[in-house]
């Protein structure tokens, strides 16, 4: 799939789901199910055991799920994940030698960032979204409402302890996706191999998702009217 693509599912699904796992065929297992349950993307993290193998098998047997290289630390470890057939590529923090790259090779690239310089320095270096993580751990929504504020133009993804609770949140306060793991893809889920519980929150997620746009809009309209009317 071309970057603008990925790019493009990306901001209409509003989940990017991070796969990391402790085994290859666990990881196997978690994006297969996820992607039934309506979302065709996942992460898969260099954390999985033959993480690099795994992409490639993905790639081949699964043209329909669009797969993504994560916790990428280094140029070496993206070229191999781009050969093996990742379409994006994201990481814990930012790395302009990390982001050339991705722009050179025309793929999606999806750094970390925490602070307001750093999500700044990340997008004037090219970055197609800006990963906001840990973002639970330094103020959550509201983190991500003082930065959308400031920042509107900048596509701010917020992962790092997004769950049910606060996953429509996030998206009401500017986020415009959320990078999950563990509350979308529980442990024990994969250890059971309960694929249909994986795709009925794969399923409620994407209305958190929907809920949160809508209440982003409604308040948006408000603020419009009460400016209209200068009240």
């Amino acid at each position: 799939m071309k970057k603008d693509e990925v790019c493009a599912l990306i901001r209409k699904l509003g989940i990017l789901p991070a796969i990391r796992v402790s085994s290859n065929e666990d990881a196997h297992f978690a994006a297969e199910a996820v992607t039934r349950g309506g979302i065709p993307i996942v992460e898969i993290t260099m954390t999985v055991p033959n993480a690099v193998d795994l992409i490639a098998h993905l790639a081949k047997h699964h043209p329909t799920m669009v797969v993504g290289a994560g916790t990428i630390l280094d140029v070496e470890m993206a070229g191999k994940c781009l050969d093996a057939g990742a379409c994006f590529l994201t990481s814990p923090a930012f790395d302009l030698d990390i982001v050339k790259f991705a722009i050179k090779e025309n793929v999606a690239v999806l750094p970390g960032a925490m602070t307001p310089t750093e999500v700044v320095t990340a997008w004037k270096a090219g970055s197609d979204f800006v990963k906001v993580f840990p973002c639970a751990q330094v103020g959550g929504e509201k983190f991500i409402k003082a930065l959308s504020t400031a920042l509107p133009h900048i596509p701010l993804i917020a992962a790092g302890g997004v769950n049910q609770q606060t996953a429509s949140d996030f998206i009401e306060s500017g986020a415009c996706a959320l990078g999950i793991g563990k509350e979308l893809i529980p442990t024990d889920a994969i250890e059971l191999r309960q694929s249909d519980r994986i795709e009925e929150l794969a399923f409620r997620f994407l209305g958190l998702v929907e809920q949160g746009r809508a209440d982003l809009a409604g308040r948006k309209k408000r603020g419009a009217l009460r400016k209209g009317t200068g009240t």
